[in-house]
């Protein structure tokens, strides 16, 4: 494992340097990932507001391969908008009605219970109730009959259903990030659920690619591959495996980011000149540059209206963050504190831009609020990587090092609540959250 950790700098991807935020060449086979690759969810930090709940361990859930309650717990506590109460011992399940005078007592505002049944098929059958420990009322619950590979998922959509109907947003652990390894000369893309777990390989290879972005239907990736000895921007088919070519031009191309209805994609093209703007159909073509800049502009991302790109350049003669109307034009400087930021990404809403900033030799995340241009430093870490929004803008992952080793974080959007998903597989780069899931 490599021990030193030089952050990626976005200017790097118009040359034939090898960044080392990569990602694998190929995604068509999956396999497990091995047992000292896998995840373990850590939660720091208070939140102002929580919801107290209590979860009850399942019935039958002992004799099950996962321990269902736990992910839930794990979920909810991760999203930083619920602190647990404890519900260790209990006996109940879906079919009990619970004395929720003595929850109310415990300091639960809310009870889930359920249970886990082996069929004789070998599925296996998981049953849940919500419970509002104030009002004594039932809110409703969810069942499910699945083979033993989708039990962590039906966990993660239960922690859905809750998240859901206790905060009116709808929940984001079912859905999946992307993530890269490298382990010796070996690189690797793991897709995985959005607490790390459950990780399926797509893949590995000897040749670096970065810069993967997921579609907005969650069935792509694009990203861009050093295979041919040269940056090109490929779109892969995650499911099938299948992948096109889409950029392929004299020099650099690389850096792409779909545009939010999957029908174009922008990417950074040096093909006229210094590393430059431009769109291209989602199947390939003739691009279309944005703008004329006597600088590297890079990373670009599009805003969830379509209407603007926000991306790096340096014609201010340090990187700054600027935004341009998809339809070209004269761009605007966005960032201004701090002389050196990269790596861009909106919430869905549109409300919030998370960047990394180099302060004092540290690169840091931090998050603005697009209405008023407020800027807050969320992390005390100092090699911060790569920041990716939740489908519901509510958490943010990104990579970094703590205590000396690479770990993919995610934080809420003040900083307060951080989960550390600790890898063991190699240095852990390029994390990119998911869409949400189709029910």
């Amino acid at each position: 494992m490599t021990t030193d950790r030089t952050p990626y700098i976005p200017f790097a991807a118009a040359t034939p340097h090898i960044s080392r935020r990569v990602l694998v060449a190929a995604l068509g086979s999956v396999s497990a990932l091995p047992a000292l690759a896998q995840f373990k969810v850590e939660v720091t930090g208070v939140g102002l507001t929580q919801l107290p709940i209590a979860i009850a361990p399942f019935r039958g859930e002992a004799q099950a391969p996962q321990k269902i309650s736990a992910i839930v717990q794990a979920d909810l506590e991760r999203s930083g908008q619920f602190r647990a109460i404890d519900a260790a011992g209990t006996s109940l399940d879906e079919t009990t009605r619970p004395d929720v005078g003595l929850w109310r007592q415990k300091g639960a505002d809310s009870l889930a219970v359920g249970s886990v049944t082996r069929l004789a098929d070998g599925r296996f059958d998981v049953r849940f109730r919500l419970w509002d420990a104030v009002k004594g009322q039932d809110l409703g619950g969810q069942s499910f009959v699945v083979t033993q590979v989708d039990l962590r998922l039906v966990a993660h959509r239960i922690a859905d259903f809750i998240f859901e109907k206790l905060t009116g947003e709808r929940g984001v652990f079912s859905t999946r990030i992307a993530y890269v390894t490298k382990a010796g000369t070996r690189y690797s893309l793991w897709v995985a659920d959005a607490d790390g777990e459950n990780a399926q390989s797509a893949l590995s290879s000897p040749e670096p690619i970065i810069s993967p972005a997921w579609s907005p239907n969650g069935g792509q990736l694009a990203y861009v591959s050093f295979e041919s000895r040269k940056p090109v921007v490929y779109v892969h088919d995650v499911s099938s495996g299948r992948r096109r070519l889409i950029a392929n031009f004299r020099g650099s191309n690389s850096a792409p980011a779909w545009s939010p209805d999957g029908r174009s994609l922008a990417v950074t093209l040096s093909r006229d000149g210094g590393s430059q703007l431009y769109t291209i159909d989602a199947n390939g073509g003739e691009p279309r540059r944005l703008m004329q800049s006597a600088g590297i502009d890079t990373e670009p991302v599009f805003s969830s209206d379509g209407r603007s790109i926000f991306f790096v350049s340096d014609r201010g003669g340090a990187p700054q963050i600027y935004r341009v109307s998809t339809s070209g034009g004269n761009a605007e400087r966005v960032t201004f504190s701090g002389s050196y930021n990269i790596s861009p990404t909106l919430s869905p809403d549109g409300k919030w831009l998370a960047y990394i900033s180099r302060v004092s030799g540290a690169f840091k995340l931090h998050v603005m609020d697009l209405s008023t241009g407020t800027v807050n430093a969320i992390t005390d870490s100092s090699a911060d990587e790569n920041p990716s929004f939740a489908p519901n803008g509510r958490l943010i992952v990104y990579a970094t090092q703590q205590q000396g080793r690479d770990a993919l974080m995610t934080t809420t959007l003040d900083g307060k609540i951080k989960a550390r998903l600790a890898g063991q597989g190699g240095d852990i780069r390029e994390p990119d959250w998911g869409p949400f899931q189709k029910q």
